[in-house]
């Protein structure tokens, strides 16, 4: 050491030394923090993959079966028959249901249909008179259904969808399709007959065409037992549907006198459950019935086409619809599939590893069981938020009961959260540095 320098104390080196040492520590740290921001590496998407469909604890949500054992579905001897949940439209039972097969009068349902849709676009309106025209005359005296309406005489459209639908009026039926087809004449009921097919389409019925408005025999009009149900469904969307084919009997109005007229259907006479809907004869579709009933939470509807009898004459349309009826309310309960305030999934937190919020139902959802069912809850949830409150909508949970989808309700959080800190994710993003 030249003369006159300094050595250093003992503690002055340590103490160098010490400051050297936390200097390559904090440049190292800085330089892993810098790495961790320009990697982007372990952000969000490490709390929570992008959207997912899981069960709690991020797996797939087992099956639940119903216990117990099913009750045989009734006998029917039918060219196709079907049981479907009126609510949902899941089909239950039913035997050659897509069985394609003539239809006679129960085609006046989707008749219905096309003539209340108008009405409901502005189209025409219920108080609309109507004048029975010489060629829907021709009907009265020509075919099994009709309620006598005379050409010339006014009738309001309210009334002439009573006469279609209770006595089952052709001659009603054809004087509506020529008021919403376009006035009047056969390119009017052809112009109707398409809206019926093009509401088919709409409906995806795959076994479903229409060639009058009133299901006279042709090889164009027929449909099989489950599409009929469908129909059903949508038809009886609307209360004045639904008004119309639960009366027994009901009063036509034209401008110079007025009609008694009962429905053809006359189970609504014997089966106190019962709500509807249509009946149909025909040579070709035979004895037919579309019904409907309700008891509690429950409503189904049945569909028989061309009742038979075991030696192959014809059946009993009314007590073979109460059959599978019956066979609805015994097998089958409704009752909720998914309930509020029940945990169905979670997520993780943002920037919090191990740190999840539970998911639980907004509402019930409901749907009809019975034994030997599936049902199967599937929980979607997407990229969690920075934050989130308790009760925040966070996904949603979707009930199908034997693979048919009854319903959904949203998912939302049992507890809130905070937004990690700057600290909170610069930690998150180094550990995912070294995984």
């Amino acid at each position: 050491m030249a003369s006159g320098e300094k050595r250093p104390s003992p503690g002055e080196g340590r103490m160098a030394g010490l400051r050297s040492g936390t200097g390559l520590a904090m440049v190292f740290v800085i330089a892993l923090i810098s790495l961790a921001f320009t990697l982007g590496v372990a952000g969000p998407s490490l709390a929570q993959e992008e959207e997912t469909t899981t069960g709690a604890g991020g797996e797939a949500p087992p099956g639940e079966t119903i216990p117990g054992e099913p009750l045989a579905p009734p006998e029917i001897e039918a060219g196709g028959w079907a049981l479907a949940d009126l609510g949902s439209g899941r089909l239950l039972a039913g035997e050659s249901q897509d069985e394609r097969l003539p239809l006679g009068s129960t085609t006046k349902i989707m008749s219905a249909v096309v003539i209340l849709e108008a009405i409901e676009n502005g189209d025409i309106s219920f108080d609309d008179e109507v004048v029975i025209s010489p060629t829907a005359e021709e009907f009265v005296g020509t075919v099994y259904s009709n309620v006598g309406l005379i050409a010339g005489e006014r009738v309001t459209v309210r009334d002439l969808l009573v006469a279609s639908l209770v006595p089952s009026g052709t001659e009603a039926i054809y004087a509506l399709a020529e008021h919403v087809g376009g006035g009047g004449g056969e390119a009017s009921v052809e112009r109707f007959v398409g809206l019926m097919n093009q509401k088919a389409e709409e409906l995806g019925l795959q076994n479903t065409r229409f060639d009058s408005p009133a299901g006279l025999d042709s090889p164009n009009n027929y449909s099989s037992a489950r599409d009929m149900a469908e129909i059903a469904r949508e038809a009886m969307q609307y209360p004045e549907f639904r008004e119309i084919v639960d009366q027994p009997e009901a009063t036509v109005a034209t401008d110079s006198r007025q009609i008694e007229v009962f429905n053809t259907n006359t189970l609504l006479n014997i089966y106190p459950e019962a709500t509807g809907i249509k009946t149909g004869t025909s040579p070709e579709a035979g004895p037919s019935l579309v019904s409907s009933a309700e008891e509690g939470e429950e409503s189904y509807v049945s569909v028989v086409l061309d009742a038979v009898s075991a030696d192959g004459t014809q059946g009993d349309r009314f007590a073979d619809s109460q059959a599978v009826l019956d066979y609805g309310f015994a097998n089958h309960e409704r009752q909720a599939v998914a309930s509020r305030n029940e945990v169905y999934g979670e997520i993780g937190v943002p920037f919090r590893r191990g740190e999840t919020v539970e998911l639980a139902a907004a509402e019930n959802v409901e749907g009809l069981v019975s034994p030997g069912v599936e049902i199967e809850r599937r929980v979607t949830t997407g990229e969690p938020p920075p934050s989130a409150r308790a009760g925040q909508r966070l996904g949603e949970v979707e009930v199908l009961v034997d693979g048919h989808s009854v319903g959904q309700s949203p998912l939302v959080a049992t507890r809130g959260y905070e937004e990690a800190s700057f600290l909170q994710k610069t930690w998150f993003r180094v550990r995912g540095l070294f995984g």
